[in-house]
């Protein structure tokens, strides 16, 4: 038997990169009375990670709810960059984009954000998201879907793009009136866990939202993991979320998503149930991930300086500690016993981990990202995905000619009426390797990217990358202005006077292919000769600083990145000239 919960939504905001769905949530939040009149709150209030806040994305999937009259309505803030899908899938049970969202019964509402821009055209992509539901749906209902315009920044929504109210309430009724009240079912305690917490005070939580029954501080429930015999734990607290708080409550029922805490040892996606009927539910499914990179303990001549965790013991545990948490993430031991493979859903989801374990105070050093090739039924398999370009029409040509190179291939091009063009590509994930920092400077940093991974296809082999040779440093010492203008006349350099480098760090950039040597050590000789320009002195071109995001896109096969709480350094695998030449023999000599 089964009943409605009319006083509970359960929503989930998504939506690509940068649309405006953190910014719609706070808004949300401060309309619907969470916080005190007098209270000051900040913007992007669930963007409470360091990294979320500073890279202006969400990264983690959080919870959150709001009352709107008698009507609890909880809402899930979802990544909306395809690299942490993972957080979505756990908490949708299917996948992070709109097809999955169908596959799984969802009901939708369409917000078009951000209607105050100059380049807006409501109509227009109002009639892209109506041919994108027409291709995605999985029923004639889900086609039809209410349509809200807004402009989150200020709190405002209303139906047409033109007409907005003061606030967000056409919002808050639609969402009541369009999103289906949870259906319960009637039986013992029954819930999924989609995620976990921790805190100091409670300890670990298990996060998820009751499918049946109900539960209380103090009851017993059986932990039914992947594998092994159900495990009987008690439960010490029952939390749930009151805007963005936790607050206890002696007990929840079919409907709630809760946080109950003294399980510990739960995993996302085991099932909590009635020890008198442990009945588990479909375990969550994660798409496999499609790139990878080496981690390593941190072997170049400044090893051990800057970190507080640099052995390989401490590396290893801290990697196997994210799995706990981080589902889209895979970590394997190699044969190089100071060395591990890490695979994740992209470039930007292995660079979030790096820059978190480097603010915690880790030294390691990491390889250059590369696509996870798979041989199926004897067929050499590669990743492809789907990427979305939004550019101006004068530089339409310059990226489908480096889209073209990488092995993209154009599926469509539309043109708007305000000089911008989209462009649709299917292209191999190694392709997008590296091309995120080529894309800006093709696009005088105007340009917009996105895209989604669609599973495997054939290979469609080899291309050649462009990138121009590495400035390797020839010595050790600290970095000198004269020597800095001598590599300056060769290209451009990422240090500035006074570091310290050693021999075979990468210190910048030159105008061609291969790689060239360069003292950045040597310093003016003296001699006792006046000269006429004696008095001028060196003028250096400013430093051209990496971010971590930029430095694993200029890495090369045989570079590695040595990553500190204070420092990002380019390097050679092989240090000395001797060791590098010997290397490309071997190279060359295993290719035949």
């Amino acid at each position: 038997m089964t009943q409605i919960r009319h006083d509970i939504r359960n929503v989930a905001i998504i939506a690509h990169v940068d649309h405006g769905k953190t910014t719609l949530v706070d808004a949300l939040l401060k309309q619907s009375h969470t916080f005190r009149d007098n209270q000051e709150v900040g913007t992007l209030i669930m963007d409470s990670n360091d990294l979320e806040r500073e890279k202006g994305i969400t990264i983690l999937a959080k919870n959150t709810s709001v009352r709107h009259g008698d009507v609890t309505i909880n809402i899930i803030d979802t990544p909306g960059h395809a690299d942490f899908g993972g957080e979505v899938e756990r908490v949708l049970n299917m996948g992070f984009v709109l097809r999955k969202a169908f596959e799984v019964g969802l009901r939708t509402i369409i917000v078009i954000n951000k209607v105050d821009r100059a380049n807006a055209d409501p109509a227009q992509t109002l009639a892209r998201v109506h041919d994108l539901f027409l291709e995605l749906a999985e029923d004639a209902d889900q086609l039809v879907a209410p349509v809200i315009y807004s402009i989150a920044k200020q709190g405002r929504a209303g139906t047409q793009p033109d007409q907005l109210g003061d606030d967000l309430e056409p919002l808050f009724q639609s969402i009541i009136e369009h999103v289906p009240a949870p259906v319960v079912e009637e039986g013992g305690f029954q819930m999924l866990v989609a995620n976990r917490a921790y805190d100091d005070y409670t300890g670990t939580m298990a996060i998820g939202r009751i499918s049946r029954g109900a539960i209380a501080a103090g009851d017993t429930v059986a932990v039914l993991a992947s594998k092994g015999d159900p495990q009987r734990l008690k439960v010490v607290q029952v939390l749930v979320y009151r805007g963005l708080d936790r607050v206890a409550v002696p007990k929840a029922t079919a409907g709630d998503i809760v946080l109950l805490t003294g399980l510990e040892g739960v995993a996302i996606g085991d099932t909590l149930a009635d020890p008198e009927a442990p009945d588990a539910l479909p375990r969550i499914e994660i798409e496999e991930p499609t790139v990878r990179m080496t981690f390593g303990v941190n072997t170049s001549p400044f090893a051990g300086r800057e970190g507080k965790f640099s052995t390989t013991r401490q590396i290893r545990a801290r990697l196997y500690r994210e799995l706990d948490t981080n589902l889209g993430l895979h970590v394997a031991d190699t044969d190089q016993a100071e060395r591990y493979l890490v695979s994740g859903r992209g470039e930007l989801h292995l660079a979030v981990l790096i820059e978190t374990m480097r603010r915690e105070g880790y030294e390691f050093e990491v390889s250059r990202p590369e696509a996870i090739i798979k041989v199926i039924s004897g067929q050499r398999m590669e990743p492809v995905e789907h990427l979305t370009v939004d550019v101006r029409e004068d530089y339409v040509g310059a990226v489908t000619e480096a889209l073209g190179k990488r092995r993209g291939e154009m599926i469509e091009i539309n043109y708007d009426r305000k000089g911008g063009v989209r462009l649709e590509y299917l292209i191999p994930t190694r392709g997008l390797i590296g091309f995120r920092n080529t894309f800006l400077t093709l696009t005088a940093g105007t340009g917009l990217m996105g895209s989604i991974g669609i599973g495997y296809r054939p290979w469609v082999g080899e291309f050649r990358e462009q990138r121009n040779g590495a400035l390797t440093a020839s010595s050790a010492g600290k970095s000198l202005a004269f020597g800095l203008a001598a590599a300056q006349e060769r290209g451009t350099t990422f240090i500035e006077p006074g570091e310290e480098v050693y021999e075979g760090m990468v210190v910048g950039i030159q105008k061609r292919p291969g790689d060239i040597r360069v003292n950045v050590c040597r310093e003016k000789k003296q001699s006792n000769i006046r000269s006429s320009t004696s008095d001028i002195s060196v003028r250096l071109t400013p430093a051209s600083k990496l971010s971590l995001e930029q430095s694993l896109d200029f890495l090369a096969d045989d570079e590695l990145l040595e990553v500190t709480p204070k420092h990002l350094r380019l390097r050679k695998r092989h240090l000395t000239e001797v060791d590098q030449s010997r290397a490309r023999r071997l190279a060359e000599a295993a290719r035949g």
